[in-house]
């Protein structure tokens, strides 16, 4: 059973930044595709970005241009780096990672809290 485990989240203010990792162990099968989703109060869970294992990315219209997201393979581990963050981005964030089986897993979810 791959194992995902997740940082980086807390409160911010308006404005600033955070960058999430996540990383994922106990994998039998190639991963394909890693990314975030994000849940807010009362709403349903949502993509954020995802990256291919060659390095093709795709992202939310809500956070294009303000996150960014990446992988290190030799890591297997997922990272975005959140900037110019609303107050809208609160939310819980939640690792997602597809093996070539495409079998899904998700981690445990971080907060992140963004204060006007």
């Amino acid at each position: 059973q791959v194992q995902l485990v997740e940082s980086g989240g807390g409160l911010v203010q308006a404005g600033g930044s955070l960058r999430l990792s996540c990383a994922a162990s106990r994998i039998i099968f190639s991963i394909n595709v890693m990314g975030w989703y994000r849940q807010a109060p009362g709403k349903q869970r949502e993509l954020v970005a995802t990256v291919t294992g060659g390095g093709r990315t795709n992202y939310a219209d809500s956070v294009k241009g303000r996150f960014t997201i990446s992988r290190d393979n030799a890591k297997n581990t997922v990272y975005v780096q959140m900037n110019s963050l609303k107050p809208e981005d609160t939310a819980v964030y939640y690792c997602n990672v597809r093996d070539v089986r495409a079998y899904v897993y998700w981690g445990q979810g971080t907060q992140v809290t963004v204060s006007s």
